[in-house]
């Protein structure tokens, strides 16, 4: 077979499968459409391996597949760009996709939805590789827009739920405000490069790096800068960033599996990857690089803080996902863009690991997903408690671990950075791994050890129902640990979750692997700052153990250990004593309220008004009654000529007459 085959065959392989699940569902069955599916996203692993093999020997490819569009001078084409970067992220979204998909066979056991289910996902994987394999805008926009609408059929997957349906909407629609700012980018580009090919757009990039654009008059902005700043608020509502980040959280709604595919390895780390592809284009502008810092930084800190104080085993680790989204986007920022990729890849691990996790635990507790109704559960969950045990050690940065290397070199290279904000991203980033220790193991805590709290837990249907598959149901019996197909996956993600960062750092990140993929200016020097400092896997994970971030890191775990394994009676009193803070990011720091007063308020008050004076007065008051009420004077008028008497007809037949033959004769 030869490689543009089998470039073709990475995206359309999951598409064929979720056509056939999704088509032919009921004639297949559960068995038929599992088994389609999984086969299609395990030939694009396999392909995608030996795609990895071939760029690694030094073959890459640029090129179109076909043309979609020609209208005059502009070609639209659907085309691949297979370099370093694109084969990393291939990996690592069809090895995540497999696992999940083999996953969902246990989870979604009892689900009318099965097929449907598997469908969904399988084309969620053929949207994520064609976006991550494009090598033009159009492709790239094809495929963002693809993962979120494919995004908002499986938040919403259990569509009788009201809270899956705003779950659902609430996504589609913050993900379109990001979207609005990502097509303004777009649309700059090719009003001012004249093509949407990558290649082309990053060679004339340079030539514009001067230009300015006057948005407003009598103010003069730098073209790259807006270009790339409309570019990052795509990023800031796929990845989840301040303030566009409200989505996130709220699809935890979806079944379990979504939550580890989507907001772990795939969906949420778009925009990651997007920015690094345009690595060219924003290292032409420190002011776009600084705003990307900043909201990396606020988002890597305030929403770990909102980690801490979640009871719903998934908001745990979805506010942990939001913090270390974060964390890839200060790399980003301190043009650190292969530490922000490196992060992405050992978190799609770890992260799809405590999710799978959590779903694991959520099904032997028979759907009750509060962890104050859990505890003890080690001796029940074995390999669920071990494997979730790794995804937090590797989370929260543990020496030898994957999250270690990734997130120490983050935090490393933001110290290096010398860009305006990178001072307070520092801050956030080093002060964030204490709250990401604190809630990881307030978590592991509360689920795993102490005394067992799951015999008493009379929780209510509501409750109970939160994220349960139809016909399940909630007798209290003894937990047991989950079929091979919940835990089989688990151990397969906790192997790179354990070894992928020590084996990878130095090629990743020191080695050139990335080679021309990424562009870095080199007026930002933290890369080879941070080069400078390395000597080593094993010397970087042992200096590790000196640094700061390590002891914040124990000091986390062991606060953690202290108030929720020794004295529970600290948490209650503090949260007694800060009421208001308690209170402040119980609403999430007022964001939803703001967007329910403000744009949905504001919506319907303008809805309000539209209706009154255009749909009341001007449509319904002028255009329809007023219509029939003139109509009714005309005819009012006009019935006294109808009066039934023969002479006043015979008489205005004689005025008619004389009328017209004095017309005649004039004429």
């Amino acid at each position: 077979m030869d490689m543009h085959s089998l470039y073709l065959t990475v995206p359309l392989a999951p598409l064929a499968g979720a056509l056939i699940a999704g088509l032919f569902g009921k004639t297949i069955g559960r068995v038929g459409a599992h088994s389609v599916t999984i086969l299609g996203v395990a030939i694009a692993l396999i392909a995608s391996l030996l795609i990895f093999q071939d760029v690694r020997a030094g073959n890459t490819y640029n090129g179109p597949v076909y043309t979609w569009l020609t209208s005059g001078d502009l070609s639209l084409e659907i085309g691949f760009l297979i370099d370093r970067l694109t084969v990393l992220m291939m990996l690592v979204v069809t090895f995540v996709s497999l696992m999940v998909h083999i996953y969902t066979i246990g989870y979604m056991a009892d689900d009318p939805g099965y097929q449907r289910f598997f469908s969904y996902i399988s084309l969620f994987t053929f949207s994520m590789l064609m976006l991550v394999m494009s090598n033009n805008f159009l492709q790239l926009f094809f495929g963002w827009e693809a993962v979120g609408l494919v995004s908002y059929l499986l938040i919403g997957f259990w569509y009788t739920r009201d809270t899956a349906i705003y779950a659902n909407l609430k996504a589609f629609l913050v993900n379109r405000v990001g979207d609005f700012g990502f097509l303004l980018g777009i649309g700059l580009i090719w009003a001012h490069f004249g093509t949407l090919d990558y290649a082309q757009v990053f060679q004339m990039a340079p030539q514009f790096a001067n230009q300015t654009i006057s948005l407003i008059d009598g103010h003069a902005w730098s073209l790259m800068a807006v270009i790339c700043i409309l570019l990052f608020i795509g990023a800031m509502g796929k990845s989840a960033q301040f303030p566009l980040h409200v989505w996130l959280p709220d699809s935890m709604e979806g079944p379990t599996p979504i939550s580890a595919l989507i907001h772990a390895a795939t969906m949420v780390t778009a925009g990651i990857f997007m920015v690094t592809r345009m690595s060219p284009l924003f290292e032409l502008s420190d002011a776009a690089l600084s705003f990307v810092m900043v909201i990396g930084a606020i988002t890597a800190l305030f929403m770990g803080f909102l980690g801490i104080i979640q009871n719903d085993i998934k908001r745990v680790v979805a506010y942990s996902t939001l913090s270390q989204l974060g964390y890839m986007t200060v790399a980003l920022g301190a043009s650190a863009y292969s530490v922000a990729i490196f992060h992405l890849m050992t978190h799609a691990f770890f992260k799809a690991l405590l999710f799978l996790a959590a779903g694991s635990v959520i099904i032997a507790m028979h759907h009750n997903q509060d962890i104050r109704y859990m505890g003890g559960l080690r001796k029940y969950l074995p390999i669920t408690w071990i494997t979730s045990l790794i995804g937090s050690l590797a989370l929260i940065g543990t020496p030898f671990l994957s999250g270690f290397y990734s997130k120490d070199s983050i935090i490393e290279a933001v110290k290096y950075s010398e860009l305006a904000g990178s001072g307070f991203a520092y801050f956030a980033v080093t002060l964030g791994v204490f709250v990401t220790a604190f809630y990881s193991f307030r978590m592991y805590f509360l689920v795993f050890h102490g005394k067992e709290r799951f015999h008493n837990a009379h929780h209510t249907d509501h409750e109970a129902d939160k994220d349960v598959p139809h016909g399940h149901g909630h007798d209290d019996h003894t937990p047991h640990e989950t079929p091979w197909v919940v835990t089989l996956p688990l151990i397969l993600l906790a192997i790179p979750s354990l070894l992928i960062g020590y084996f990878t750092v130095e090629a990743l990140l020191f080695g050139n692997w990335f080679g021309h993929a990424i562009h870095i200016d080199a007026a930002h020097g933290a890369m080879q700052t941070l080069a400078e400092h390395f000597h080593g896997a094993g010397a970087m994970a042992l200096h590790g153990m000196q640094l700061l971030p390590f002891w914040l890191a124990v000091a986390g775990v062991a606060t953690a250990w202290l108030f929720y394994m020794k004295r529970p009676d600290i948490p209650a009193a503090i949260q007694k004593r800060f009421r208001v803070v308690n209170k402040i990011l119980e609403n999430n720091y007022g964001f939803d309220a703001f967007n329910a007063w403000f744009f949905a308020g504001g919506a319907r008050l303008l809805g309000g008004k539209f209706w009154r004076w255009g749909d009341v007065a001007a449509i319904d008051g002028v255009l329809v009654n007023g219509t029939a009420r003139l109509i009714g004077r005309i005819a009012g008028v006009v019935r006294h000529l109808q009066s039934g008497y023969i002479y006043h007809y015979a008489f205005a037949m004689i005025v008619g007459v004389l009328l017209l033959a004095t017309w005649f004769v004039r004429a």
